[in-house]
């Protein structure tokens, strides 16, 4: 039997050649990444959506729910989910991403949940703006942040924790962060967070607190489990490192042909192959898309979707190839407005977290 012990020291790194282990496995079934394919649709059906839960799905009744703000502010708030309903409401369409989506690419490996690269969505998140309640409850000066806390309750490393993350005043003030209590116009399943969740666009996944229960206005930087310890990009364990916080730029490949049931190598025949993917970043827009189909040798321009509306949401892209028969290896990369570009690599660190490397999809082509 597992103790509290056994489980409190930080996060192992796999040993060379050492596999998925049955607690990875038993995490990789409870959660789920979104079959590729899916990146067709504008937005992700609600099943095909990324899903990530740190512990339990909790049991909330919706007339038993309640949102209290409390601390800093100058008069703080109760609200049921009608209250919070009545409030005027606003609609996002934002693409979320797991903050260790790429993990499981990593060498040395960490030991967590092994995602490759489908850890990701676009949905339409309905909601009131976190911005309205600040306001109505009033701010203490004296404010830095707001802590958010969900219903979930586990252990982690041997800390007993509800789930709680923070946001710095000023991005939580932005007009675009939600308290959501609809996905893609429907009520909020329970896995998503039923009743309401925290939406904060840009931000990888580990921000939008789900099962929302308090926010707490402090004085000083949060220095809870997942904030000062989980979500940290850091080399080794003794260096406090710096704060996972926005998505960084990345394109995906929608998987051409036809696949392998095992290796999921892609099939296709010989001649003009359409290539279509999305990308987004989460820092500032992407300004171009560049393919690849010689493993990263030449790189290419695809076309790419013009900004619209949505500026949280990804965005399609296409190229056109003359596939030739033999073995090839696509790979796509996003590049910002501000000259950011994908790594064709991966960018190592302890947790796996922010592995943005480009994609690579292995192709055969047959007559």
């Amino acid at each position: 039997m597992t103790t509290l012990e056994g489980i409190s020291g930080p996060g192992r790194l796999a040993e060379p050649g050492e596999g998925i282990s049955a607690q990875e496995l038993a995490l990789a079934a409870r959660n789920h990444g979104m079959p590729l394919e899916a990146l067709r649709y504008d937005l992700t059906p609600v099943g095909l959506h990324y899903l990530l839960i740190h512990y339990d799905i909790p049991e909330i009744a919706a007339p038993d729910w309640r949102l209290r703000l409390d601390g800093l502010f100058t008069q703080p708030l109760e609200l049921d989910l009608a209250a919070l309903r009545a409030l005027p409401a606003r609609t996002a369409r934002v693409t979320m991403e797991c903050a260790g989506n790429g993990r499981a690419g990593l060498d040395p490996r960490p030991i967590s949940q092994p995602w490759l690269v489908e850890a990701v969505g676009t949905a339409e998140w309905t909601g009131v703006p976190l911005k309205t309640l600040i306001e109505s409850a009033g701010i203490d000066p004296a404010a830095v942040e707001l802590v958010f806390t969900g219903a979930d309750h586990g252990v982690e490393r041997g800390v007993e924790q509800d789930y709680q993350r923070s946001l710095p005043l000023d991005v939580a003030m932005g007009e675009e962060v939600l308290l959501a209590y609809a996905m893609n116009g429907r009520p909020l399943p329970p896995q998503h967070g039923f009743p309401v969740r925290l939406v904060v666009p840009g931000w990888y996944g580990m921000a939008h607190v789900k099962w929302l229960v308090g926010i707490t206005a402090v004085a000083e930087p949060f220095a809870g489990f997942q904030q000062a310890v989980a979500y940290r990009l850091r080399q080794d364990t003794q260096e406090p490192g710096e704060p996972v916080t926005r998505i960084a730029p990345r394109a995906l490949l929608i998987p051409p042909g036809f696949p392998d049931f095992m290796s999921r190598t892609r099939v296709v025949r010989p001649g003009t192959v359409r290539l279509r993917g999305r990308a987004w970043s989460g820092r500032e827009p992407v300004a171009s898309v560049h393919v690849s189909v010689d493993n990263g040798h030449t790189w290419a321009p695809a076309d790419l979707e013009p900004p619209g509306e949505h500026r949280w949401a990804w965005r399609a892209w296409a190229f056109r190839w003359e596939a030739t028969p033999g073995e090839h290896v696509l790979m796509a990369r996003a590049i910002t407005t501000g000259g950011q570009m994908q790594p064709e690599r991966q960018i190592w660190n302890r947790g796996g977290f922010a592995n943005n490397a480009a994609q690579r999809v292995e192709v055969l082509c047959t007559p």
